[in-house]
């Protein structure tokens, strides 16, 4: 991401100095007080804040006071963020929130730390004024005798998921849902049913499934009967109209090391009746072998008699293969010269396992596409930089490129579910700018706290059009006979600093010959020097085009002098 840059002999300073100027003071507000306040000075006077103006405020206030309140995580974190990933798959009708305790331990009130995106539907709250809440300020009800307060005490205490009454949205006409608490580590999830939205999400769950690589099940335990969806069959190798496996038929299918496991698995489920959390070696019917993470809970009926199983299975063999491959790396590493070699070759296969090239072949919408990673140099093994190029069912070409801020484990988990998200995102057909959008919701939302930038594209092939938009990301390049230049950029800011956010589109026509150029400011940025004159030196290198995309990809990357130590991506797209 671009630095701040200070002014030059002569120029204005970046602040007013006198009383006679602009000022804005906004408190920095958090869960637990307030964590300082914020001063804001414009070099001149102005009519007025505009309603985006304060908008923009309001949201950068907010940043910093997140900033300013960033506790270390527990030891549980992973595991929680895996269980809220999960619950985030399987419905849109979620909360996930911690119990709040007064000095003697017991339970007083719970706060909302996640919740599914229909939730601010159904309660008329948004989401941002949800999260980190306390349940009682949203809805009074739920500290009455024998309500969800009372019940969630009980799910804590004795880990036996139950079910509870509750007016979600507090007033009294609103309609009461059943909702079903359990205990999930040390936080609780409650999820309902929302029938006026099961049946027009169902087929955008099974798609949700397939690319986050997830399986829902679910087992009677009255019948015997056990539900598969449709992926959970691909992620075990089956065919459809195989019949699906149950708990006690799981352990014959896995690594007989991880045997005892899944037994350990079943037991907490069927006999102890608690959530239950495992990771297994599949053995699929091919004798391929996947790692996968499984989570479940019981279901109880009216009466509180447990009466099925529900859970999901997901393949997370990439980032298993990936994190062993990083270990075993390090356990080699001897001296500073080895240990710096083998970490800049571990960066570039980390980010070829998480950046897979596309499935189907580019060149048939007549592009030639070449793409060039370079890892930061400052001992950082991953980066947040990611690109894809893909095919959509539509024919068109899904095109992008983005850069997460900040390095290590945190960008990497930013950058896959932003990517990943995109991809799904992409099969609605919605257009570069209402997809920024929706990426944006994704980011503020459900990742934490991650912040990018990004272009996003799609090149029709039958008209030669390329439509895009971009949150705070370089411009592109186009070069056409022999002469290089920026896009004119549309407006849009960074991914995942303020909800809503609304994004601006262009147009570009590409005709035959041409090259573009899409990239991370890795490529061109450089401590003694200003990026528009980096951009110029980018602009002026790549007005010299060598041979096909691979030739002029090497040709930039080498030609290019950046020293910032942040990684580079560039995307290089010929038109043939």
């Amino acid at each position: 991401m671009a630095g701040r840059r200070r002014p030059g002999p002569g120029a204005p300073p970046l602040t007013g100095g006198g009383e006679d100027v602009a000022r804005a003071v906004l408190p920095l507000t958090t869960d637990g007080g307030c964590a300082g306040v914020l001063e804001i000075r414009w070099a001149t006077r102005l009519p007025g804040f505009t309603p985006a103006v304060r908008s923009e405020l309001t949201a950068l206030a907010q940043v910093c006071a997140r900033t300013l309140d960033a506790r270390p995580g527990s030891a549980d974190d992973d595991r929680l963020l895996d269980a809220a990933a999960v619950l985030t798959g399987l419905s849109d009708a979620f909360l996930l929130l911690s119990p709040v305790r007064d000095a003697t331990g017991r339970v007083v009130d719970l706060r909302i730390d996640l919740l599914g995106r229909d939730v601010p539907r159904v309660t008329g709250y948004s989401a941002r004024s949800l999260l980190g809440q306390r349940l009682s300020h949203v809805s009074p009800q739920t500290a009455l005798p024998g309500g969800p307060l009372d019940v969630s005490a009980e799910v804590l205490a004795t880990g036996r998921p139950a079910e509870a009454e509750w007016s979600i949205a507090g007033a009294a006409d609103e309609p009461v849902h059943r909702v079903r608490i359990a205990r999930i580590f040390d936080r609780l999830a409650f999820t309902w049913d929302d029938g006026e939205r099961i049946g027009a999400s169902g087929a955008l769950l099974e798609q949700v499934q397939r690319l986050g690589r997830i399986g829902a099940w679910q087992q009677d335990l009255v019948s015997g009967r056990v539900m598969w969806s449709e992926p959970t069959f691909a992620l075990f190798g089956l065919p459809p109209a195989a019949p699906a496996i149950g708990l006690d038929e799981l352990p014959g299918h896995v690594a007989p090391q991880d045997r005892a496991t899944v037994r350990r698995f079943r037991e907490q489920l069927l006999r102890l009746h608690r959530p239950a959390f495992a990771t297994f070696r599949l053995v699929r019917a091919d004798e391929s072998v996947r790692q996968i993470r499984a989570f479940a809970e019981p279901v109880t009926d009216a009466s509180g008699t447990v009466a099925a199983i529900r859970g999901a299975y997901q393949d997370v063999s990439d980032r298993y293969h990936s994190e062993v491959a990083l270990a075993a790396t390090q356990d080699r590493l001897a001296d500073t010269e080895q240990r710096a070699e083998d970490q800049e070759r571990l960066a570039l296969h980390v980010q070829q396992a998480i950046l897979p090239p596309a499935d189907q072949p580019v060149s048939a919408a007549d592009l030639d596409i070449a793409v060039r990673y370079r890892p930061a140099g400052d001992g950082q093994l991953v980066g947040g930089d990611w690109y894809d190029a893909i095919v959509l069912p539509n024919k068109k070409v899904l095109l992008a490129v983005g850069d997460i801020a900040g390095h290590g484990l945190d960008a990497v988990t930013g950058m896959v579910a932003l990517r990943n998200g995109l991809r799904g995102l992409a099969i609605t057909g919605a257009g570069p700018a209402e997809l920024l959008g929706m990426l944006n919701n994704v980011a503020y939302h459900l990742t934490g706290g991650t912040f990018a930038t990004a272009i996003c594209g799609l090149y029709d092939p039958s008209e030669r059009s390329l439509r895009w938009a971009r949150a705070g990301h370089l411009p592109p390049v186009l070069v056409r006979d022999g002469e290089a230049g920026l896009l004119p950029l549309p407006a849009g800011f960074l991914l995942g600093l303020a909800p809503d956010a609304v994004y601006e589109e262009a147009t570009t026509t590409l005709q035959l010959g041409d090259a573009l150029l899409l990239f991370t400011d890795g490529l061109v940025e450089r401590r003694d020097l200003p990026l528009d004159e980096a951009l110029q030196e980018l602009i002026r290198l790549a007005g010299r085009p060598v041979g096909d995309a691979e030739t002029f990809s090497d040709h930039l990357l080498g030609g290019t002098s950046a020293n910032t130590n942040d990684d580079t991506c560039l995307v290089t797209i010929h038109l043939r």
